[in-house]
């Protein structure tokens, strides 16, 4: 593992950007952030500021040891800093055990950028998260993630190189893992070999949710769609002749896999009674608000293939960027097609040891790392 950056003192400020007049602030915050929900030995959260340019960012490093920490960048408006600062670090270390369970070199790290009174996506906004990556120097790779855009990317990589998704949106390669997952669960489940005339459920039509929707309408399943944009749940229903049902409901309708594709934490106590499906599978990050919740879905008899693995496939792709000789296509396709290969050994050891199949993923990919750690023991 590459040693651990220091940022001493506490708060400094950088040289200026030079594709910007005004210098960024820099603050180590890992040691505030540890009395938070979400902290998990994270290595480093660091918070930036540059006001001129209305960017306020907090970055998490959970884990390096298999590699150089790789995550998305998410732009959101959260009710406070703190909301924030839990989204990051419990996306950061989902992303530790999500590159570890894909077998790639890399760790997990996630940046998040709080939208403030006014804010707009500017090239200096991108510019100033740049700079901060600059500071960080390889300890993590950043790109697209919700709120941010290829062309945004493009902007970062203006100012470091210390960005992914240059070379294409991941979003295709993420919606081919998870139909490659589902494939997998509907196998293990349901018995059954292809998707032709199952009902599956899709809950949020983002860029790979609706590249999901896709693939699925084009293996002969029946889709029932829905989105908080009405315009994305329409073109849905025309393009794959959906059936769109209220964003409330979509996991109350009676199917045979959900896929939850919208943000993270909508299975918990109060849904997952509701559920009337066999297999839950989508794309969404961290669809589990507690991990309690996968050992409520077993006990419900649902399938639940865990997240951060059907959904390593736009991981898998940025981690490809990073490799020796450059990125290959066909080597990052030909890992992605293993996604259903580690769920299906995930379903099984759940089966042999009655764990609940998420307990058995975080089992899994923890292996690998105190595999990794004891040999620089």
């Amino acid at each position: 593992m590459t040693a651990l950056l220091k940022i001493n003192p506490k708060e400094f400020r950088s040289e200026p950007n030079p594709r910007s007049s005004n210098a960024l602030t820099f603050v180590d915050v890992t040691d505030g952030a540890r009395s938070s929900r979400g902290f998990a030995g994270h290595e480093l959260v660091i918070e930036a500021h540059n006001p001129s340019v209305g960017f306020h960012a907090l970055i998490a490093l959970h884990d390096r040891t298999l590699g150089p920490a790789i995550g998305g960048c998410r732009i959101w408006r959260y009710e406070n800093r703190a909301e924030a600062l839990t989204d990051v670090l419990r996306l950061s270390q989902g992303m530790t055990l999500k590159a570890s369970i894909a077998g790639v070199a890399a760790g997990g790290g996630k940046a998040v950028i709080m939208e403030g009174p006014g804010f707009r996506k500017t090239p200096e906004l991108f510019h100033a998260l740049g700079a901060t990556l600059n500071v960080l120097q390889g300890r993590f790779y950043t790109g697209q993630d919700v709120g941010v855009s290829k062309a945004d990317v493009l902007h970062i990589a203006e100012a470091s190189e210390y960005s992914l998704g240059v070379s294409g949106d991941p979003s295709p390669m993420t919606a081919y893992g998870v139909e490659t997952g589902i494939l997998a669960a509907v196998r293990h489940r349901l018995r059954r070999g292809d998707l032709k005339g199952l009902r599956i459920a899709v809950q949020g039509l983002g860029k790979v949710g609706y590249a999901l929707s896709r693939l699925l309408y084009e293996d002969g399943a029946n889709l029932v769609v829905a989105d908080i944009d009405e315009a994305l749940a329409l073109g849905a229903e025309a393009e794959f002749c959906a059936t769109v049902v209220d964003s409330g409901e979509i996991h109350r309708v009676e199917v045979d896999v959900f896929a939850p594709c919208a943000l993270g934490g909508g299975l918990d106590h109060e849904t997952i009674p509701k559920l009337n499906c066999a297999v839950v599978a989508g794309a969404a990050n961290n669809q589990l608000l507690s991990s309690e919740d996968g050992e409520a879905l077993q006990r419900r008899n649902i399938l639940y293939a865990p997240d951060y693995v059907i959904n390593g496939g736009g991981l898998i792709a940025a981690a490809g960027e990073l490799a020796a000789g450059g990125y290959n296509d066909n080597a990052v396709r030909a890992r992605i097609a293993l996604i259903g290969d580690t769920l299906s050994r995930i379903f099984t050891r759940s089966d042999r040891e009655g764990s609940a199949t998420n307990l058995v993923a975080d089992t899994i990919a923890n292996e690998r790392i105190n595999a990794e750690k004891g040999k620089t023991a």
